[in-house]
């Protein structure tokens, strides 16, 4: 498939359309949703928000974190007008070139279980669904 944006790192002055794009796109809301907590992570990893630019504006993202030793994903969204047309898979392959030049071995994706969706992507996308695996969640006051 003929690439249809341009995958690269997002900027700190893009922040709010980020931000309107995951809600546009349907994420479900993270308490990590808002300006001060993207802003951290451009400072601490300024190469981990990648975002698809396709005919002037950002119609993609996802999140490719690595601390070193793991590689996780999140916040893969795509504007409902720009589906169907590779953009997730393209920003799936990028994060997974940018993170393996990094040393990453494995490869975790935090997607949730009830959005048929997702889920499809991801295992088009080759990963595999860990059974053994729990994800257990605290929120800090």
């Amino acid at each position: 498939m003929t690439p249809s944006a341009v995958v690269r790192p997002g900027r700190p002055e893009e922040v709010p359309v980020v931000l309107g794009l995951w809600r546009a796109a349907g994420s479900v809301p993270g308490v990590s949703d808002d300006p001060v907590s993207l802003e951290r992570l451009l400072e601490t990893s300024a190469d981990a928000l990648l975002v698809a630019e396709a005919d002037g504006r950002i119609v993609g993202t996802i999140i490719a974190a690595w601390d070193g030793w793991r590689a996780n994903f999140y916040r893969l969204a795509v504007l409902p007008s720009a589906r169907r047309r590779g953009i997730a898979l393209q920003l799936v392959n990028e994060a997974e070139r940018r993170l393996a030049a990094k040393g990453a071995r494995r490869l975790s994706a935090i997607v949730m279980s009830e959005h048929d969706p997702a889920v499809a992507l991801w295992l088009a996308a080759g990963y595999t669904h860990d059974t053994r695996v729990g994800r257990y969640v605290r929120t800090l006051p």
